[in-house]
C-alpha cells in the first residue's frame, strides 16, 4: 500500500471538528495545552470564541466539559489518550459516565505508534478503561475517511463518546461512498478460512495479511469494528460462524481491548477457537513509531504471521 494516500486520524478530526462547527453552533472545544498536536488548533482558528485552552489540567477539563454539556453544549474535551483516559478517569467515570451527559472525547496519540515519547505516553490500556463506563460509546477508526465520519456520528449521538485518534499517517482505506454507523462492523473482504477482526491502523494491516495469505491458499476473511462499544455482536458471531477461526488486531493491550471484547462475546454465543494480536501484556518503549508496529507485529506482515502460526498449530 505504500502507494495509497496516508493521513493521520488526528489530522482527521481537527478537520471534521472544524467543518461540523459551522453546522453545529453548540460544538465547543476544550484543550489540555495539546491543541497543535492534537489538531484541535484548526477549529480553534476558526472559532477562536469556541476553543478553550484548560492548561495541563485533564482532570479539570473533563469536569468543564461535564458543566458545558449539562449546560446543553456539545463539548469535546481533547487531549493525548494517556491523559484523557488515564490520568482523568476518576473524572470522566463520576463527572460525566454517572450523569451520562454529552460529552465527546477526542483521545489522540493512542497507541504504540507515538513512537519516541515512548511508555509514559504509548497509552495501551485506554479502551480497557473506558470500557468499564456504563454507557460509554468507543470509537476507534481506521483512516481518515472513517474518522470524519465517527467525529460527525458522535455530534448526533446523545450520550459520551470516547474517540481514539492515532499520531502517524495510515492508509485512506475508504472512499466518500463509505456508510459508518455506530455499533456497526463492515466486511471489507469475504473468506471462509479464518476471520480477521481489526480496528485503527491494524485494518490495513490486516488486508495486507489476507492477500499474502490468498497466495499460500488461505481465504481469510477481513471485518473493521471501529465502534468497540457496543460492539457489533451479530456480524463478530456470523463470521465466526462461517469461518470457524477467529483473530483480532488491534494497537493495544490484548487485554481489555478489541479482542476481549470479541472473546467475551464468542465465549457466551459462539465457542470458537481464537487468538488476539495485540502488545502483549507489557509497556511500551521509546522508539521510531513505525519501526515499533513492526517490532511488534502490528504491520501487515506480522499480522500474517501471526494468523498463518494460529492455523498452522
Amino acid at each position: 500500500m505504500s502507494d495509497v494516500k496516508k493521513i493521520a486520524t488526528r489530522e482527521s478530526y481537527g478537520e471534521a471538528l472544524a467543518a461540523l462547527g459551522e453546522e453545529y453552533k453548540d460544538i465547543v472545544v476544550l484543550d489540555a495545552d495539546l491543541a497543535g498536536a492534537t489538531k484541535t488548533s484548526v477549529f480553534k482558528k476558526k472559532f477562536p470564541e469556541r476553543h478553550f485552552d484548560c492548561g495541563i489540567a485533564e482532570g479539570n477539563m473533563m469536569g468543564i466539559a461535564a458543566g458545558l454539556a449539562a449546560a446543553g453544549k456539545i463539548p469535546f474535551a481533547s487531549t493525548f489518550a494517556m491523559f484523557a483516559a488515564g490520568r482523568a478517569f476518576e473524572q470522566v467515570r463520576n463527572s460525566i459516565g454517572y450523569p451520562h451527559l454529552n460529552v465527546k472525547i477526542g483521545a489522540t496519540h493512542a497507541g504504540i505508534s507515538v513512537g519516541e515519547d515512548g511508555a509514559s505516553h504509548q497509552c495501551l490500556e485506554d479502551i480497557g478503561l473506558m470500557r468499564t463506563i456504563p454507557g460509554m460509546v468507543i470509537l476507534s477508526p481506521a483512516d481518515d475517511t472513517e474518522a470524519r465520519l465517527a467525529v460527525r456520528a458522535a455530534v448526533e449521538h446523545d450520550g459520551p463518546v470516547y474517540m481514539r485518534f492515532g499520531r502517524a499517517a495510515v492508509p485512506v482505506l475508504f472512499d466518500e461512498n463509505y456508510k459508518f454507523e455506530i455499533g456497526k462492523g463492515v466486511v471489507l473482504k469475504e473468506g471462509t478460512d479464518v476471520s480477521i477482526i481489526a480496528n485503527g491502523l491494524c485494518v490495513s494491516g490486516a488486508l495486507e495479511a489476507a492477500e499474502k495469505l490468498a497466495e499460500e491458499g488461505i481465504n481469510a476473511e477481513v471485518i473493521n469494528i471501529c465502534t468497540i462499544k457496543p460492539l457489533d455482536e451479530e456480524l463478530v458471531v456470523a463470521s465466526a460462524k462461517k469461518t470457524g477461526k477467529v483473530v483480532t488486531a488491534e494497537e493495544h493491550n490484548i487485554i481489555g481491548g478489541l479482542g476481549s471484547a470479541v472473546a467475551e462475546v464468542l465465549s457466551e454465543q459462539c465457542p470458537t477457537p481464537m487468538y488476539r494480536i495485540g502488545v502483549r501484556d507489557r509497556f511500551g518503549e521509546s522508539g521510531p513509531g513505525g519501526e515499533l508496529v513492526k517490532k511488534y507485529e502490528l504491520d501487515g506482515e506480522g499480522i500474517y504471521k501471526q494468523v498463518k502460526a494460529f492455523l498452522t498449530k
